[in-house]
C-alpha cells in the first residue's frame, strides 16, 4: 500500500492509538462518510495491512478501491478512506528510508551512545534527515539517499551517504574523492561526505561520528 511506503510498524502505538490486539492481529473500527459506512484496518502479526469498508447492511464496499470509479460518493469514501490511513501511517509508524547495512548500523549506534533519533526535516525531500545534540540544537550528522553521481562517481548506482563535521584543515587531508567526499549540501569548510557502501570501515564511521558530535558541542 502506497501510503506506507517508506515506513516501518511501532507496534507500541497501535493500542494508543485505537487499536485492539487479539492473538497477535490488530483491529481498528471507525465509521466514515458520516458514518455510512464502518471502516476496519486489520495489522497482522507479520506486518501485513488489510482494510475493509462495510455498508450497514453488512456488504463491503470496494468502488473507492477502483482508480476508474468516479462520482462524488465515490470520491468522498476514497477520500475518507485514505484520510484514515494516513492518520494511522502518521502516527503508528516511522520513516523507513535507509536499508543499507551501514546506515542501519549507524542509526543504531546513534541511539545507543547519544539517544538521539533521526530527524526527518523536509517534506519536499524525504530521504534527508539528521542527527541533532539536544543540548545544542546542532546538526552532528546528516543520512542521505542519491546516486552515486551527485558526488562525482560515474555509477547511477543509489546508496545512503552520511555527512559528518571535521576542523576546516582536516577537510582537505581526508577527501579523497573515493573514501571522502566533498560535504554534499553541506559548508565544505566543516563538512565532508562518506558512501556508506563498505568504502570505511563502520568502526572508523562510529569514531568520526563521536568527533562531530564533539564538535558540534559550541
Amino acid at each position: 500500500m502506497a501510503i506506507f511506503e517508506n515506513k516501518k510498524l511501532n507496534r507500541k502505538k497501535l493500542v494508543p492509538f485505537g487499536f485492539a490486539i487479539d492473538n497477535g492481529t490488530y483491529t481498528y473500527t471507525t465509521s466514515i462518510v458520516n458514518g455510512q459506512f464502518q471502516m476496519i484496518i486489520t495489522i497482522l502479526d507479520d506486518g501485513t495491512i488489510n482494510t475493509k469498508v462495510i455498508d450497514s447492511a453488512s456488504n463491503e464496499y470496494v468502488l473507492h478501491r477502483i482508480s476508474e470509479a468516479a462520482g462524488p460518493f465515490v470520491s468522498t469514501v476514497r477520500t475518507d478512506y485514505e484520510n484514515i490511513l494516513h492518520k494511522i501511517a502518521e502516527k503508528c509508524f516511522e520513516p523507513d528510508i535507509f536499508k543499507s547495512k551501514y546506515a542501519q548500523k549507524i542509526i543504531q549506534y546513534v541511539q545507543d551512545t547519544y539517544h538521539d533519533e533521526l530527524e526527518f526535516l523536509w517534506q519536499r525531500f524525504p530521504n534527508n534527515a539528521v542527527f541533532r545534540r539536544k543540548d545544542t540544537n546542532k546538526w552532528y550528522g546528516a543520512l542521505l539517499t542519491l546516486s552515486k553521481r551527485k558526488i562525482g562517481l560515474n555509477s547511477d548506482e543509489i546508496i545512503d551517504i552520511l555527512d559528518l563535521k571535521t576542523k576546516p584543515e582536516k577537510i582537505e587531508a581526508i577527501v579523497d574523492g573515493k573514501k571522502y567526499f566533498p560535504g554534499y549540501h553541506m559548508n565544505k569548510k566543516h563538512w565532508y561526505t562518506i558512501c556508506l557502501d563498505g568504502s570505511v570501515p563502520i568502526e572508523e564511521i562510529f569514531q568520526l561520528i563521536d568527533t562531530s558530535y564533539k564538535l558540534s558541542a559550541k
